[in-house]
């Protein structure tokens, strides 16, 4: 299984896309405290739509309570300053992948990421022309990406809908 960790998200649009993502792939969200909103905040809500209910969420009162619940376990830093793209390494080795995500404005501390360098990834891009990518966009490129490799477990790879747009 895979699990997204937003540390001390600031942005409630972002953390709801994110859920909605956690929903869409039957991912565990885990919130590391302090948030810089509350959970039940409109504009969470909103960005989350009515997935919110569908979502398995953890909160942490801080980051050494969140390393601790994910013990031994793969964690995967994602940062820019990270030397290895995140397509490199095999999510498909039946273990839980923690995949954590520093805050919008500074990022995950840079202790803890010196401490853990060999477990940063990145995401390729050019960084002459910009300063981060958007963080919902981010989880959602990772938590794809171990689905992926991994064979998209539980998911539906297709579906009929009632009204199918391109049944003739």
């Amino acid at each position: 299984m895979n699990h997204i960790a937003l540390f001390e998200p600031q942005i409630p649009a972002n953390t709801g896309n994110i859920a909605r993502t956690c929903a869409a792939t039957n991912t565990p969200l885990h919130l590391i405290e302090p948030l810089g909103f509350l959970t039940d905040d409109k504009h969470l809500k909103r960005a989350g739509l009515d997935y919110w209910h569908d979502v398995e969420i953890i909160y942490h009162k801080n980051l050494a309570e969140f390393l601790t619940y994910v013990g031994n376990r793969p964690l995967h830093l994602i940062t820019k300053f990270a030397k290895r793209s995140y397509d490199e390494v095999n999510y498909a080795d039946s273990q839980d992948h923690f995949f954590i995500f520093g805050k919008e404005t500074t990022g995950l501390p840079e202790e803890f990421m010196r401490e853990n360098a060999e477990k940063c990834l990145r995401i390729p891009m050019n960084d002459e022309h910009v300063r981060s990518l958007n963080l919902s966009n981010t989880a959602c490129m990772i938590v794809y990406e171990a689905l992926r490799q991994q064979g998209f477990p539980n998911l539906e790879l297709t579906h009929h809908y009632e009204h199918h747009k391109l049944d003739e």
